[in-house]
Parts: structure tokens; C-alpha cells; sequence
């Protein structure tokens, strides 16, 4: 099951296509086609065999109607063998399906993710591809709230990706700083926060509940204006719906009925990367 993590990356790289076209001006030498529009495809790539592929993404440059450029997004955790396999499969049923060149853009959280991900991939004799990858070292560190609020959704992928940085704390006030109080991008805060370290994610909260920028985070207005931790499983709960799984009505009340701030956040902390929804909520 895709984690938070992965999931965080590939929404907002889906919710965005020009995000794809910002991180190759920002990271590849060759120039972009002519193009006047940016468009969502399909990421499935049906076989004619039971074997499912799927990619986190696609996105299409298009000239009018004529596709110019398909760019096909991997959020890649780890190290996995098996895409060796299936990513020359998403390239070539893509460039069949839309008759235009196509590139792989694979999203690696970290570095030695991104440095297995970057092997040559051999598809028969003189023959190979390399795969686009872009890892931390690959994102600049941006503390500056001028040059965030340029392109906050951007912003929001450096951050994450810059998680264990040393300079994480600048990175999330010149977000939080940038942002202000413009609600159209303010569930950036709350994407970002739940993917950070504990430590991290109390900086976070507790710069949101400064006098300048007072109860902004969602779980913090309600923690702070309630007096309650009403906050904190509403956090929960989105977690747990962004990694899949099947939340009942018994487990809302579950959470909801829980009284105990150390408890909710045990919850949260296991929601982000347990592979189950019994996982989450272990004595």
C-alpha cells in the first residue's frame, strides 16, 4: 500500500502538471518543445496480459491537439528491482498510445534511492535508457519567502524532500512566512507538516501558533481554539484516508472518542507508513 510520502508527492504532481514542466527547466540541459498547454493523461498501460501497470502519473505537452512531449511520474521510495522491468513498459506504451517522444520522471525522497534509480536500464542489445531522476541534492534549499512565493506548490515538494536537511526549520518558516494567510494555500502547510520528522513536525505547529502566524495549521486551530486535541485526530483521519485505507464509522469514533494527546500522536506517527489499519492502532 503507498505510503504518505508517496502519495503526498504524487498528488501534488497530479494536481499540477506544470509542476513537471517547472522541475525540467529547473534540472534537464535539453530545451522543451513548442507547446501552448499542459494536460493530465492516464497513467494505466493495459497489457494483453493479467499483468496491471501503472504509473503515480502522466503528463502531456501539447501544441493545439497534436501531443509534443508525455512525461511519465514514478515516486520511488527505495531501491526496486522490478522497475527495471516495468518502466520501459510505461515509455513505450505511452510514445504507441500518443505518437509523440516521451521521458521518465522518477521522485526519489532520498539519496540513495535516487542513486539506484539512476542505472543505466538495458532493454536489449544497444540499447538502454536512463532514467530522469531527481533526488534532495538534485532541490535546491529555500529559505527565502520571496523566491517560495513564487510557486508555493513547488515549494511544498523542496520541503518535503528536504525533510532531514539541517536547515529545515528556515525552509518551513520562509514557507509559512510566504503563504501568510492566503486559505487557497494553506492546506500546503498541513501536506507538509504530516510528512515531517516528530521534532520537525512540533517546530511546525508551534510556529504556526506564534503570534504571527496564529492557528493556520488545521490540527493547530483546533487544538488551540478549542482547547481540545479535536486537531489532532482530524490529522489522523486524513492521514489514514491519503494512505487508502478503509476508515468505518467505528474507527472515527474510535479516534474521536480518544481524550489522550500522547495516544493520538503514537497514532498518527505509525499512520504514515503502516502497512495496515490494525498497525495504526497497536497497545
Amino acid at each position: 500500500m503507498p505510503t504518505l510520502l508517496h502519495e503526498s508527492f504524487a498528488d501534488l504532481l497530479r494536481e499540477t502538471p506544470t509542476l513537471t514542466v517547472d522541475l525540467h527547466r529547473m534540472h534537464r540541459r535539453d530545451s522543451l518543445p513548442s507547446y501552448d498547454d499542459v494536460r493530465r493523461e492516464s497513467g494505466d498501460f493495459p497489457d494483453i496480459d493479467p499483468t496491471e501497470y501503472r504509473s503515480d502519473g502522466v503528463v502531456v505537452l501539447t501544441f493545439g491537439s497534436e501531443p509534443r512531449l508525455a512525461i511519465v511520474i514514478e515516486i520511488q521510495l527505495r531501491h526496486d528491482p522490478d522497475k527495471a522491468w516495468t518502466w520501459p513498459v510505461y515509455l513505450t506504451t505511452l510514445r504507441s498510445r500518443l505518437r509523440c517522444p516521451t521521458l521518465l520522471l522518477v521522485m526519489c525522497p532520498t539519496e540513495r534511492a535516487a542513486q539506484h534509480c539512476r542505472e543505466a536500464i538495458e532493454i536489449t542489445s544497444g540499447c538502454t535508457f536512463v532514467p530522469w531522476v531527481i533526488g534532495p541534492s538534485d532541490l535546491p534549499v529555500v529559505t527565502d519567502p520571496v523566491v517560495v512565493a513564487e510557486n508555493i506548490r513547488l515549494a511544498a515538494i523542496f520541503a518535503i524532500v528536504h525533510r532531514r536537511n539541517p536547515q529545515i526549520e528556515a525552509i518551513l518558516r520562509a514557507l509559512v512566512d510566504a503563504i501568510g494567510d492566503d486559505e487557497k494555500y494553506l492546506r500546503y502547510i498541513d501536506l507538509v507538516g504530516a510528512n515531517m520528522p516528530k521534532p520537525t513536525r512540533r517546530y511546525l505547529e508551534n510556529l504556526m501558533s506564534s503570534s504571527e502566524h496564529k492557528y493556520k495549521m488545521a490540527y493547530t486551530r483546533h487544538f488551540y481554539n478549542d482547547g481540545k486535541i479535536d486537531g489532532e485526530a482530524e490529522s489522523l483521519l486524513r492521514v489514514l484516508h491519503r494512505r487508502g485505507f478503509e476508515v468505518t464509522k467505528d474507527v472515527v469514533a474510535k479516534i474521536r472518542a480518544c481524550t489522550d494527546r500522547q495516544t493520538i500522536e503514537a497514532w498518527i506517527d505509525r499512520a504514515v507508513d503502516a502497512r495496515t489499519l490494525d498497525a495504526v492502532f497497536l497497545d
